[in-house]
């Protein structure tokens, strides 16, 4: 069958090899070939489904195919998709004032990815640092936190220190000091006469939901005020109700200077992300000083508009908040039993597994076999982020597969 017929139909195999032969191999997927996909499953290209307990990393917290996201994207597909920033549209200023009014900031941003979120923070810090709070020129700072993710650009991988993301690819930025997230002494260490910003996860995701020690990000606002220092919350993955907040700082009481979104905020339809501060940071920008072609686009606004209006009702992050009790207390029973440790916040939770079971990725694979899409990390962690929208009778099932799955590689 020719390669460019509308509608062919393959195998899994076949749409694996096809893809391995012309893509970068910059993913190491799961061998699951996914077709179609409504709320929380996902039903692959011979029929089986599967538990979504990924959500494209929380991407898709309000479910595969939304209807009111989807709703409001088919509306305006219909109108108008793309204008630039050249001009206004319809969309851009309510979406800008409905987000700003959600999240409590004066001034929003638009971007596309999480990635682009970060670097304009890191822009509009510098920025900021040398325009209003007088750090000599080509000396700004900024501290962040060891085992951080917020994306793979170059700049972003000049201070990761994963070496698969890092590694080959310098030389690298300057400008940033890592110190060991939770440590409040060393940050404060770290900061100087010419440090504009610190950049942290309040829950890192990629490094295993590593949650934050008691008191630690109330330390982290206290010192940046002090040393008239801007603290950055990246919130790409944590934001949106996946912790049972609309955002995760709520949980421990701080406000920052600027909160980083993407990932849910395009409902898993479009890309889209957004930077978010006061008029006294965010101002400091000028026409022609960053932008984008496809930042605010009237769709990623519409989408936008309509995931910021399910948010306003707290119905999302209430079932967040209940079901992740729920999700904490099935995957308690499981420490001892092949788990080594849970942490969890909301519907999003780590789980160390045993190294004498095997991998995380080991995990996975049993779990694909049990009906349940999951993600690992770091060798020996998984990662469960199922869409908001599941009902209890599935979490138990998601865990139940993981009790069998753990159960298979002991026995094998």
């Amino acid at each position: 069958m020719s390669l460019f017929t509308d509608t062919p139909v393959r195998t899994a195999t076949e749409y694996i090899q096809l893809g391995e032969a012309h893509s970068a191999a910059n993913y190491a997927p799961l061998p699951v070939v996914i077709a179609t996909a409504r709320g929380s499953w996902v039903t692959d290209v011979a029929g089986n489904r599967y538990l979504d307990c990924l959500s494209a990393y929380s991407a898709v917290n309000f479910g595969h195919g939304n209807e009111r996201i989807v709703d409001a994207a088919r509306d305006q597909l219909g109108r108008v998709t793309l204008t630039s920033r050249a001009f206004h549209h319809d969309q851009f200023g309510p979406f800008c004032a409905e987000l700003t009014a959600l999240v409590g900031k004066q001034l929003v941003l638009p971007m596309n990815t999480g990635a682009e979120a970060v670097e304009t923070g890191i822009k509009v810090a510098r920025k900021w640092g040398y325009r209003v709070k007088g750090v000599p020129a080509g000396r700004a700072n900024m501290v962040v936190a060891a085992n951080n993710f917020h994306g793979r650009t170059t700049t972003v991988i000049s201070f990761s220190d994963d070496p698969d993301a890092r590694a080959d690819f310098g030389p690298y930025t300057p400008g940033f000091r890592a110190v060991p997230f939770g440590d409040a002494a060393a940050l404060a260490a770290a900061i100087n006469g010419d440090t504009v910003a610190v950049l942290l996860e309040p829950v890192q995701g990629e490094a295993g939901v590593i949650l934050p020690p008691p008191g630690y990000l109330a330390r982290v606002r206290e010192l940046c005020t002090r040393h008239n220092v801007l603290f950055i919350a990246d919130e790409v993955q944590s934001g949106l109700a996946r912790t049972g907040r609309t955002l995760a700082c709520e949980h421990y009481g701080v406000v920052p200077d600027m909160y980083l979104l993407g990932k849910a905020l395009g409902g898993g339809v479009v890309p889209v992300s957004a930077v978010l501060a006061d008029a006294d940071v965010l101002g400091v920008l000028r026409p022609g000083q960053h932008g984008s072609t496809f930042g605010g686009n009237p769709l990623a606004c519409a989408v936008g508009r309509a995931v910021v209006g399910m948010l306003a009702t707290g119905e999302y992050q209430e079932r967040a908040r209940v079901l992740g009790e729920q999700l904490r207390a099935g995957l308690e029973s499981l420490v001892g039993h092949g788990v080594t440790a849970v942490r969890s916040l909301g519907l999003w939770a780590g789980i160390d597994v045993d190294p004498g079971l095997g991998t995380g990725r080991a995990v996975c694979e049993r779990l694909l076999a049990h009906g349940v899409l999951a993600k690992d990390t770091h060798g020996q962690t998984l990662r469960l982020a199922p869409p908001l929208v599941i009902e209890p009778a599935e979490l138990d099932g998601a865990v139940e597969a993981l009790r069998r799955s753990l159960k298979d590689l002991a026995s094998s």
